[in-house]
């Protein structure tokens, strides 16, 4: 699986939230609504989520491997840094 397309809203400098991010892969399946955050000593992905009725929250979708999550996390946060203006 290809990640063919990233394309950033809501980028913001104030606060832990710095991005919403819709990832395709393929050029045929898009997930929307992953968030970059300004972890303690990182930045991070946190998957699109849904708040059950117990009040947890569950990823919608989410990588199974973590090969597949360390190569979205560091192409998604590697294009947002050259998003950034210099």
């Amino acid at each position: 699986m290809e990640i063919t397309d990233i394309k950033f809203r809501h980028l913001q400098e104030v606060g832990r939230l710095k991005a919403l991010v819709s990832v395709t892969f393929d050029g045929v399946f898009a997930v929307h609504d992953i968030k970059i955050i300004d972890g303690q000593d990182r930045l991070f992905l946190a998957m699109p989520s849904r708040r059950m009725p117990d009040g947890k929250y569950r990823d919608i979708v989410h990588p199974i491997g973590p090969g597949l999550r360390a190569e979205l996390e560091d192409k998604v946060i590697t294009a947002y840094h050259n998003t950034l203006p210099q």
